[in-house]
C-alpha cells in the first residue's frame, strides 16, 4: 500500500506555494516532478562522478560508464524485457519513436504501403509518419475512438490489409486517458507479420508493463514523466528487429571501425546511440525507475485507480462541467472544458492562481481535438503523490473558474 503522505515528504516542490497558495500540482501528463533521490543523484554524478562514457581508461570514465550502462538493466527489468540488448537509450519518446521511423520504417515502407493509426494518437507518434507519407507515398489510416473515447481494438485489426506494414498506436491517451488493449492488437499484428510499435510515455507511469506480454517490436518511454530528468529515456527494440535496422545517426559509439571506404558498424543497442549521450540525465533516469519500482508499479496503479475513482464521482456528475471522454478503463487523466464560451486559457488562469497547476491547450494532439469538435481543452493529470484533498481543491477552483467566467 502507499503511504501518500511519506511519499509527498520526498519531493521538495510539493511543499511550496504558488501565488500564495499551497501547489497543487496536476500537470503530470506534461512532466512529474522529481524526488529527491533523483535530485541527489544528478548532482553527485555532476559533483563527485562525472567524465564521459566508454571512451576513457581513467578511474572517473570507467565509474560513469558503469554507472550509465547499469541504466540499461534498469531499464530491463522495468520493461520485462527479454534482453538488456534490446534496450535503446533515447532522450525521450519523441526521439525513440523517430528512432523506430528512421530505422526501421524507411528501409521497409514504400508507395502505398500502411501504417495504422488511432485518432488519439501524441504528436510525437504522428508526424514521423507523415514524413514517410511525404517522402515516401505511405499511407496513413486512422482509426476513430468512440463517443466516450474507448478504443475497440478490432477496430484497428479490421483495418489491417496486405498492405499494413506498421500499427503505432498509444498505450494510454495523453488527452482522454483512455487505456488500449494493446495486448490485443499487437499479437494480432504479429500473427499478419505487422510490426507494431507502443508509445508508453503516459501508460508506464501509470501500471506495469510486461513488453513480453505485450508482444510488441517497439516499446518508448520518456523519463520526465517518470520522475527522472528531461533528456532521458528509451525504447525496446525486439533482437528480430534490430537485425534489420540500419543506424540512425552517424558519429561516435554506433561505429566498431572507420576506414575512408567504409565504416563497420557496432552490435545493437550502440549501434543506435551515436555520440556523447545524456549521461546524467541517463543515471538519474535509472534512479527514478528504481524509486517507483521501490514504491511497487501494481501499488501505483491500485492507488491511482483508486484516486481517478473519486475524480470521476465528482467531477463527471456536474452538468457545468464538460469531461471529454469517459471510457471505460481510464487512467488518472481528466481532459475538461466548461459550459459556454470560456477559455481553455482563462480557466487555466484562475487555477493557477489558486495554485493549481494544470495544462491548457491542444496537448499535442490536434487529430483528436479535430476529431472531439473542440480547440483545446484544460487538463488535469495525477500522479501516485496526488491525494482526494487536491481533487476537491481542484473542484473548488472549478466553481470558482465557472462563477468567473460565466
Amino acid at each position: 500500500m502507499i503511504n501518500v503522505n511519506k511519499l509527498r515528504s520526498e519531493f521538495p516542490i510539493l511543499s511550496r506555494e504558488v501565488n500564495g497558495k499551497q501547489l497543487v500540482y496536476l500537470d503530470n501528463g506534461a512532466s512529474s516532478q522529481k524526488p529527491k533521490v533523483v535530485i541527489d543523484a544528478i548532482s553527485n554524478a555532476y559533483s563527485n562522478e562525472y567524465s564521459n562514457v566508454h571512451r576513457g581508461l581513467h578511474y572517473l570514465s570507467n565509474l560513469a560508464t558503469d554507472n550509465y550502462e547499469n541504466v540499461r538493466s534498469i531499464v530491463q527489468k522495468f520493461l520485462r524485457a527479454e534482453h538488456e540488448e534490446e534496450i535503446v537509450f533515447t532522450s525521450g519518446t519523441t526521439e525513440g519513436i523517430n528512432l523506430a521511423a528512421y530505422a526501421w520504417a524507411m528501409g521497409h515502407l514504400k508507395n502505398d504501403d500502411e501504417i495504422i493509426l488511432s485518432i488519439m494518437e501524441h504528436h510525437a507518434n504522428i508526424v514521423p509518419w507523415h514524413f514517410l507519407r511525404e517522402r515516401f507515398g505511405v499511407k496513413i489510416k486512422w482509426v476513430d475512438c468512440d463517443a466516450s473515447g474507448n478504443l475497440d481494438p478490432q477496430a484497428i485489426i479490421d483495418q489491417f490489409s496486405d498492405k499494413t506494414k506498421l500499427v503505432a498506436i498509444t498505450h494510454m491517451s495523453n488527452v482522454l486517458g483512455t487505456v488500449v488493449d494493446v495486448k490485443t492488437i499487437c499479437h494480432e499484428a504479429r500473427k499478419r507479420g505487422i510490426v507494431s510499435l507502443v508509445d508508453g510515455s503516459q501508460a508506464a507511469v501509470h501500471m506495469s508493463v510486461n513488453v513480453k506480454d505485450i508482444g510488441c517490436d517497439f516499446y518508448a518511454i520518456t523519463g520526465h514523466k517518470l520522475c527522472g530528468p528531461s533528456g532521458s529515456g528509451a525504447i525496446y527494440i525486439k533482437q528480430e528487429i534490430q537485425k534489420t535496422m540500419r543506424p540512425f545517426i552517424g558519429g561516435g559509439d554506433m561505429i566498431k571501425d572507420v576506414f575512408t571506404d567504409k565504416v563497420i558498424y557496432n552490435d545493437p543497442p550502440m549501434k543506435f546511440e551515436a555520440g556523447t549521450p545524456g549521461i546524467v540525465q541517463t543515471i538519474g533516469f535509472g534512479v527514478a525507475l528504481e524509486y517507483m519500482m521501490s514504491i511497487g508499479m501494481d501499488n501505483i496503479e491500485t492507488y491511482e485507480s483508486e484516486l481517478t475513482l473519486y475524480a470521476r464521482q465528482k467531477l463527471e456528475g456536474l452538468n457545468w462541467l464538460n469531461i471529454q471522454g469517459k471510457p471505460s478503463k481510464k487512467g488518472a487523466i481528466f481532459a475538461f472544458t466548461l459550459e459556454g464560451s470560456a477559455h481553455a486559457h482563462d480557466i487555466s488562469t484562475i487555477l493557477d492562481k489558486q495554485g493549481i497547476a494544470v495544462r491548457a491547450g491542444q496537448h499535442c494532439a490536434g487529430p483528436l481535438m479535430h476529431h472531439m469538435g473542440i480547440n483545446a481543452s484544460c487538463r488535469a493529470s495525477f500522479a501516485f503523490y496526488n491525494t482526494k484533498q487536491e481533487v476537491d481543491k481542484l473542484l473548488s477552483g472549478l466553481e470558482l473558474a465557472r462563477d468567473l467566467l460565466s
